[in-house]
């Protein structure tokens, strides 16, 4: 009988994927602090949370390669 713990057995090893959410918050929060300081804190959070979203999309694109 073959040993169960053996790589043989064992899925390959993937790895780890690359996390976008840190852009996302990141864009977030650096898009409502410029937008505060120009007196508009709402266009610069969603400008803000654009550019997280894209730059997160865009490491996601980069890590399915």
């Amino acid at each position: 009988m073959a040993d169960p713990t053996s790589r043989d057995t064992l899925p390959p090893h993937k790895d780890p994927s690359a996390a976008g959410g840190f852009l996302v918050a990141l864009g977030m929060l650096g898009g409502a602090g410029v937008g505060f300081a120009i007196g508009q804190a709402t266009p610069g959070f969603l400008i803000g949370t654009g550019v997280g979203v894209l730059a997160a999309v865009l490491v996601w694109v980069r890590d399915r390669r």
